[in-house]
């Protein structure tokens, strides 16, 4: 007679100990594009410049590596940084309250901005 157990799947949160260091982000984001999606804002194509700057289709901005968070500006709007979690090419914005957006890495400007 054959059992099959069933495997219980669970979805577990990032933890601090999954959070990416400065040195981390910056090399798997920085010379990169993110593509993704915030829960505030949603869709969005980033390319991020090594010269801090970064560029998207109808927008550009700053970015800077700030501690173990990046952090970003938007026109004359006030600076927001976020942890980060890298697995691969999937990135997950975090704040305190928890995950606020993700995205996956694709190399270079494929955007061309």
């Amino acid at each position: 007679m054959r059992y099959i157990l069933p495997f219980l799947l669970l979805a577990t949160p990032a933890g601090a100990a999954d959070l990416a260091s400065g040195d981390a982000i910056r090399s798997a984001l920085v010379g990169n594009t993110v593509t993704g999606s915030m829960s505030a804002s949603g869709a969005y194509a980033e390319f991020y410049a090594p010269d801090g700057s970064l560029h998207a289709a109808d927008y550009t901005g700053k970015w800077a590596v700030r501690g173990d968070k990046m952090c970003f500006a938007y026109g004359q709007d006030p600076e927001n940084c976020w942890s980060v979690v890298i697995d691969g090419a999937h990135v997950v914005w975090m704040s305190e309250a928890g995950e606020e957006g993700h995205g996956s890495i694709k190399p270079g400007n494929p955007g061309g901005w």
